[in-house]
């Protein structure tokens, strides 16, 4: 084992928690893993890794020097990839994270077209209804919500703006009618995504503001649950568009209250900042870039509110 590889696996070790894992993540045996690490600290002449039968944890010259390792694996790495950039030929594996919402609406669908056109990159796609840390998780791209992030150091980049929409089933619509104004909210069932589900929700309309409290009557942490209830009839959803564009194109869902608007949302694409963009990186934002321009999906959202304004059943 080279120098360069036994740092790879105390990094390795250190992240993963375990030298089993760690092993298995390279290919090797556990005695030979064992042996490896041995080997490092006698070299160093320092103990790295604290271990027995039952735990693990890393000492602080070992924390040290993981820190030293990582820097200079990263250098390598991002070295190596710039040269891959430059023959167009990226490789590696490229880990993104976004909602399921996302995922299935606008990841999921490229990765076919993404793989022809870059057969050298594995794509590991992370769906979850929470923000993973990029750095801590090793993630390369995320596709999220929120207009800022708690670590300086990640790069946010907007692909598009979309509204908040209140929309319900045909069923629903002719069984109880449609609201006009937020304070008639209160007479009907709200199904509302848990993490964008706050005690109010504060409408526009012109220069008029309301903040009406709410109370919902289904709660989930995944807007595909509210989507499916919503088409079923269970009451009124509040979604942004990329979740429930489809089921309006189809009439399998109508926009009510279109002429009242909640705080827009912005879909980023946040990335790790660094002097040299991994090219497997570089490839996957360009891609996404490229999809959301030739779809002109903002413009699309918009204009289908715009269309449905004056077809919502009085």
């Amino acid at each position: 084992m080279s120098h360069w590889t036994e740092y790879e696996f105390f990094v390795r070790v250190v992240e993963l928690g375990s030298l089993s894992k760690a092993a298995e993540a390279m290919g090797l045996s556990n005695p030979s893993a064992s042996r490896h690490l041995a080997a490092l600290e006698r070299r160093l002449g320092a103990r790295l890794i604290e271990r027995s039968t039952r735990r693990l944890f890393v000492t602080d010259v070992g924390q040290d020097f993981y820190r030293c390792c990582k820097r200079a694996l990263d250098d390598m790495q991002e070295a190596v990839e710039a040269v891959n950039a430059t023959t167009s030929n990226p490789v590696g594996v490229l880990r993104v994270t976004a909602s399921l919402s996302l995922s299935m609406q606008h990841i999921a669908p490229l990765l076919p077209a993404f793989a022809q056109r870059y057969p050298n990159i594995r794509v590991k796609v992370v769906a979850a209804n929470r923000y993973y840390d990029i750095i801590d998780n090793n993630i390369d791209v995320a596709l999220r919500t929120r207009e800022s992030e708690p670590d300086s150091s990640l790069v946010i980049r907007s692909l598009a703006t979309t509204r908040r929409v209140l929309a319900v089933s045909p069923a629903y619509l002719e069984r109880h009618g449609a609201p006009r104004h937020p304070r008639e909210l209160a007479e009907h069932r709200l199904l509302l995504y848990t993490y964008h589900a706050p005690d109010s929700l504060t409408f526009q309309r012109g220069d008029e503001a309301v903040t009406i409290p709410t109370k919902p009557m289904l709660e989930a942490n995944d807007g595909q649950v509210l989507r499916v209830a919503g088409v079923q009839g269970l009451g009124i959803m509040v979604q942004p568009m990329y979740v429930i564009y489809d089921d309006l194109v189809a009439d399998r869902l109508i926009p009510v209250m279109t002429d009242w608007k909640l705080p827009p949302m912005s879909v980023n694409i946040v990335y790790q900042h660094r002097r040299l963009v991994p090219a497997k990186t570089r490839a996957f934002i360009d891609f996404l870039v490229e999809d959301f321009q030739r779809q002109d999906y903002e413009r699309r959202w918009a204009s289908m509110m715009a269309g449905r304004a004056d077809r919502v059943a009085p």
